[in-house]
C-alpha cells in the first residue's frame, strides 16, 4: 500500500510540474502565433492592394536592358539583398548596392540601362538621397517600395508600391517585422511574375544553379547517359553464346536488342539469363531470350524521373530512346554518383 501511495504521489507531482511548465511556456507560443497572424494579415493586405502599379513595375523590369539594382538601408537592406538574389537566380540580372557606399563611389555601378528598386519603410532614409538623385539626373527608372505615401521616395519614383498600413509584429511597434515580411513577399511576387513572363524554364534554372541539390535535381538524362560505344546493344539474331560475353564486358547487367529500323525491340537482363538457363540458353538468339517492350526514357527527361522509374519497376538500368531507337543507357549508379537520391 505504501509503495502504491508513493507512486501515485510521484505521478501527481510530475503532472503538476508539467502543468506549471505548460503555463510558463504557453504565453511564448501565443506570442509566436500572434506574430505569424499579423504577418499573414500584412501579406493578405498587400495582395488586396496590388493593381496597375504592379503591371507598370513589371513592364519596366521586363524592358530593362541592364540590371535591376536593389537598394535599402538597415533591415530594408537585408530584404533588398534577398530580392536581388532571387531575381538573379530566376533569370533577371540583379545586384544589391548599399546606399551608404553608393555615395562614396559605388554609384559607378549603376548605368542608364539599369532599373533601381529602392526599399524604405519611412521613405525618408537619408542614406538613399544621393542614389535617388542620381537616378533622376541620368533618367534611370526608379521603383519604390515604401510604407508612406507622399514621402520623398514616393515623390521621386516612377512607380511606387505603398505598403498597406498593418501593425508591426513587434509588441512595441518598433522593430521592422510585418513590414519587412511584406516587402520580401512583394519582391518574390515581382521575381516570379518576371520569370513567367520571360518563359524561364527548368533548364534555364539549371544553368544558373549547377551546384548543390537544386542543380542535381535538374540534371537531364542526357547529362548522365552512356552513349556510342559505351552502349550495350546487339542484333536480334546474335547467338546468346556471343551476347553473354558482350553483355558481361559492358558491365550494365543487360544488353539492348536492336530490331528492324534500328529500333529497340527488347532487352536481355541477368534475370532473363537465369530464366532460360535450362532451355538451351547458349543455342538461342538474343531475340528469343529478350524481354520485349522494355521500360525506356527520353534523353531530355529529368534524371530524377529516371531514378523514380527504376525504383518503381525494380530495375537498375534504362535505355534512352528517341523515335524508338536507342541513343544511350542510364544506370542507377549514374544517378547515385551524381548525388540524385
Amino acid at each position: 500500500m505504501t509503495a502504491k501511495g508513493d507512486s501515485g504521489a510521484a505521478t501527481r507531482a510530475r503532472a503538476a510540474t508539467d502543468a506549471a511548465t505548460d503555463d510558463v511556456q504557453r504565453p511564448w507560443l501565443e506570442s509566436a502565433r500572434r506574430v505569424l497572424k499579423l504577418e499573414a494579415e500584412g501579406i493578405a493586405a498587400l495582395d488586396a492592394s496590388l493593381g496597375d502599379q504592379f503591371i507598370e513595375a513589371l513592364d519596366i523590369l521586363f524592358a530593362a536592358k541592364g540590371r535591376v539594382i536593389v537598394t535599402g538601408m538597415g533591415k530594408s537592406g537585408h530584404v533588398a539583398r534577398k530580392i536581388a538574389a532571387t531575381l538573379a537566380s530566376t533569370g533577371t540580372p540583379a545586384q544589391f548596392v548599399h546606399p551608404g557606399e553608393a555615395s562614396h563611389g559605388d554609384l559607378g555601378m549603376i548605368v542608364p540601362a539599369d532599373v533601381v528598386l529602392a526599399l524604405s519603410n519611412s521613405g525618408e532614409t537619408g542614406e538613399l538621397r544621393d542614389l535617388l538623385e542620381y537616378t533622376r539626373r541620368f533618367g534611370i527608372p526608379l521603383i519604390a517600395v515604401t510604407g508612406r505615401a507622399g514621402s520623398t521616395l514616393d515623390e521621386m519614383a516612377d512607380v511606387t508600391f505603398v505598403l498597406p498600413r498593418t501593425p508591426e509584429a513587434c509588441p512595441m511597434g518598433l522593430a521592422p517585422t510585418t513590414s519587412t515580411t511584406v516587402s520580401l513577399a512583394l519582391g518574390d511576387a515581382l521575381a516570379v511574375a518576371l520569370l513567367e513572363r520571360k518563359g524561364f524554364s527548368p533548364q534555364d534554372f539549371h544553368v544558373l544553379h549547377p551546384g548543390g541539390r537544386l542543380g542535381q535535381s535538374l540534371l537531364r538524362v542526357a547529362d548522365l547517359m552512356h552513349k556510342g560505344d559505351g552502349m550495350p546493344v546487339c542484333g536480334i539474331d546474335m547467338p546468346m553464346a556471343e551476347a553473354i560475353p558482350f553483355m558481361t564486358a559492358k558491365s550494365f547487367g543487360c544488353v539492348g536488342v536492336i530490331g528492324d529500323g534500328g529500333r529497340l525491340a527488347g532487352v536481355v537482363t541477368d534475370g532473363d539469363l537465369r530464366r532460360h538457363m535450362e532451355d538451351g540458353l547458349l543455342g538461342r538468339s538474343a531475340g528469343e531470350v529478350m524481354t520485349a517492350d522494355p521500360k525506356t526514357i527520353r534523353p531530355q527527361a529529368l534524371a530524377v524521373e529516371a531514378l523514380a522509374l527504376m525504383n518503381q519497376h525494380s530495375i537498375t538500368g534504362l535505355f534512352v530512346v528517341e523515335d524508338g531507337c536507342p541513343v544511350g543507357i542510364i544506370h542507377i549508379h549514374d544517378c547515385l554518383r551524381a548525388g540524385i537520391a
